[in-house]
């Protein structure tokens, strides 16, 4: 929460609708890989086309939806589009696969998990097989899931069968579960990390238009690739767009549930509002912009230090043509890169209200430089 010790007296109003919510639901579904983000690409500028001017798509996929394309001002809200995945790397004699990530995908959660392996044919099924309790029995110490023995059960005994499915090396693989509403309270799913900033984005651009809001400058609403592998999209389109400002969006840890260290990963928690941000990379007055406004319209909202960078696309578009003021919200999630992400409802709806707030904030040709 802010630092005022009083909770805020104001009663929830739920931001997201009926029909977001379903545009919600689909996104998270449909699978966006690093690197193989076009279908979810395709599928978020579809939503978006109705508040937006006009839209760009570079080379590798970040899609921009803009407000206000010929102004001179411009200003940034991103979130990023990729999902944590795998690639098929060995193919036995015996037909069973082996793996490499693709992002940061966790190794311990896979056995017994269901998937999609991505081809040209189409998209082959197939489980990470674990070996059956009863006959790791006996052992003095259970081997743990790694990289070098999780593997991929597509239903094939050879090479060569699994070959003329259309698998081979290289093909991408991700998990296969369904968005879900637990206890009408959270949001749960793969890829929240960090699709639902995707969403929340483009919730904003549709909170502008249907408060039939005029932006004194450009506002570019950019889906960007590629950052669970170093922020490469980031990178890319914020050089071409070469904003004035920008506001990035991820997910951030919940540090409620057993096994995580509050000493060193904070005191955060689903429910208690948007996270912002401390770093180097965060520029200061944008970062007092968020608060001012999030203090002004009772938003609640919790502080985060990030030590030596975000570990977000915050730092590409900070260090990017000779340094654009960034600033960061984060969204609190539960079990980061598993298939059972989860984030609190009453959170996406502030986040949302706090980027649209923050935007209404913003003047054109506003300074934010580092002296005032």
């Amino acid at each position: 929460m802010s630092e005022n010790t009083e909770k805020p007296e104001k009663v929830h109003q739920a931001v997201v609708t009926p029909q977001s919510l379903s545009f919600l639901e689909k996104y998270i579904n449909n699978s966006s890989p690093t690197g193989y983000e076009a279908e979810g690409q395709k599928m978020w500028l579809e939503y978006l086309k109705p508040y937006i001017h006009t839209q760009y798509v570079d080379n590798y996929g970040t899609a921009v939806g803009i407000i206000n394309p010929d102004a001179p001002y411009k200003v940034v809200i991103e979130a990023h589009a990729d999902e944590i995945s795998w690639y098929v790397n060995y193919i036995t004699t015996d037909g069973l696969i082996y793996v490499i990530r693709n992002g940061g995908s966790d190794h311990q959660i896979a056995p017994s998990k269901r998937v999609n392996i991505y081809t040209e044919k189409g998209v082959v099924k197939a489980v990470f097989g674990w070996p059956a309790i009863h006959t790791r029995s006996g052992a003095e110490k259970e081997e743990a899931p790694t990289l070098k023995n999780i593997f991929l059960d597509c239903g094939c005994t050879t090479k060569d069968e699994v070959e003329k499915l259309g698998v081979h090396v290289g093909c991408v693989i991700t998990y296969e579960d369904e968005f879900m509403v637990l206890n009408d309270r959270y949001y749960v799913g793969r890829a929240l990390d960090n699709r639902v900033g995707g969403f929340m984005i483009a919730e904003v651009a549709r909170l502008l238009k249907e408060n039939n809001v005029t932006l004194p400058f450009g506002l570019y609403i950019v889906n960007a690739v590629q950052e669970e592998i170093g922020l490469a999209g980031a990178a890319m389109i914020a050089e071409y767009i070469e904003p004035d400002v920008a506001i990035i969006t991820d997910v951030t840890h919940d540090t409620q549930t057993p096994m995580i260290n509050k000493v060193t990963q904070g005191d955060l928690a689903c429910g208690r509002g948007p996270v912002i941000s401390y770093a180097p990379a965060v520029q200061h007055n944008v970062n007092k912009l968020l608060i001012e406004s999030a203090e002004k319209n009772n938003i609640p909202f919790q502080r985060q230090a990030s030590s030596r960078y975000t570990g977000t696309d915050t730092d590409a578009f900070a260090y990017s043509n000779h340094g654009v003021p960034s600033a960061l919200i984060s969204l609190p999630l539960r079990y980061m890169h598993t298939t059972v992400e989860m984030v609190h409802k009453e959170d996406v709806d502030n986040v949302i209200s706090l980027i649209y707030q923050s935007l209404l904030n913003i003047k054109d040709g506003q300074d934010f430089k580092y002296f005032k």
